[in-house]
């Protein structure tokens, strides 16, 4: 079984950017896809970008060409780089890990705990 832990979120500004990271203990992050999620209290969790074993990327309407989703087996670490904030990509983030790639969040049976980001204006 795989650990995840997110970490990188805080305040930013409309139009900044942040990098949030994962880290994976216990097992090899090389035999997941990975995802990221983001959610905001009353609304269920929404995908926002995965990136499968051979570092084939998919991302939510909402965040193409903002957001870009990278991983580094050697550190055993996946990526978002989140740019030109806009204050409704405030959430809190999650990493989560699965066999194959889903964009529903049901599809992955591992996760962080997640790390807040508030965008102000």
């Amino acid at each position: 079984q795989v650990q995840l832990v997110e970490s990188g979120g805080g305040l930013v500004q409309a139009g900044g950017s942040l990098r949030l990271s994962c880290a994976a203990s216990g097992r090899t992050l090389s035999r997941y896809v990975m995802g990221w999620f983001r959610q905001t209290p009353g609304k269920e969790r929404e995908f926002v970008a995965a990136i499968t074993n051979g570092g084939r990327t998919y991302y939510a309407d909402s965040v193409k060409g903002r957001f870009t989703i990278s991983r580094d087996n050697a550190k055993n670490t996946v990526y978002l780089q989140m740019n030109s904030l806009k204050l409704e990509d405030t959430a809190v983030y999650y990493c989560a890990g699965s066999w194959n790639y889903y964009s529903d969040p049901k599809g992955y049976p591992y996760w962080g705990q997640g790390t807040q980001v508030t965008v102000s204006s």
